[in-house]
């Protein structure tokens, strides 16, 4: 499992390096190999401790995001992610450093940035030490028991992971120095929003418990705001 994990992450390392750079049209760029190091750095800890702590939900971020038991609608909404995220790292190579249409972000946004990444990926261990059933696709996960948690960040948000996610969809384009690739990021927060609802709606008829749960934490995301 863990040989797995380190070479999807290598691989998943290396497609986003050859989009970046090769976008930019050179290698001389600091912040993209900050942003790659920090990402493979921070993902290997997060796998690592999965490995250890419930191999099961490690398995589950492993698997293909595309699955027999995943709805028709979600395939298509992991495909259109697939192609909007590259689509994004190429605009932000091409933005920040090969036409330089933004202008240099100073070095405290940088580091925002960085910081969002962070804490994007910390996040996430909080979700998963609370929900062994955080997998990439929406599927009820019958065999492993898959039950409502509402325990750690789920008592006051139905989607910590959708939150984390926030930070680093804001944090990649300011540690990358790309405005535009900022201003992309109104869209894709549209876009988790959406799949957040139509995952509810499976959740709400096929897990038990998760309609009353969905009355007892009413927000989404930020709480008192959605």
């Amino acid at each position: 499992m863990v040989t797995r994990l380190i070479l999807q992450t290598v691989i998943w390392l290396a497609a986003m390096g050859v989009l970046l750079f090769g976008a930019a049209g050179t290698l001389a760029w600091p912040a993209a190999w900050w942003y790659l190091i920090e990402l493979g750095v921070l993902s290997l800890w997060l796998g690592l401790w999965l490995a250890r702590h419930d191999p099961g939900l490690l398995a589950e971020r492993l698997a293909p995001v595309m699955q027999a038991q995943q709805s028709r609608w979600d395939r298509f909404f992991m495909m259109g992610v697939t192609l909007v995220w590259c689509g994004w790292l190429i605009v932000m190579g091409l933005d920040a450093v090969r036409l330089r249409w933004s202008a240099p972000l100073p070095v405290w946004l940088v580091s925002l940035g960085s910081l969002g990444v962070f804490l994007c990926i910390f996040m996430c261990r909080f979700v998963f030490k609370a929900n062994s059933y955080a997998a990439p696709v929406v599927k009820i996960q019958t065999s492993r028991g898959h039950k409502v948690i509402d325990t750690g960040p789920y008592a006051h948000i139905r989607h910590p992971m959708y939150s984390s996610a926030l930070l680093l969809l804001v944090g990649t384009p300011l540690l990358l120095g790309s405005w535009w690739g900022l201003a992309f990021v109104p869209v894709m927060v549209i876009g988790i929003g959406w799949r957040a609802v139509r995952e509810e709606r499976v959740l709400a008829e096929q897990l038990d418990g998760y309609a009353e749960y969905m009355e007892r934490v009413r927000f989404r995301f930020v709480p008192f705001i959605w």
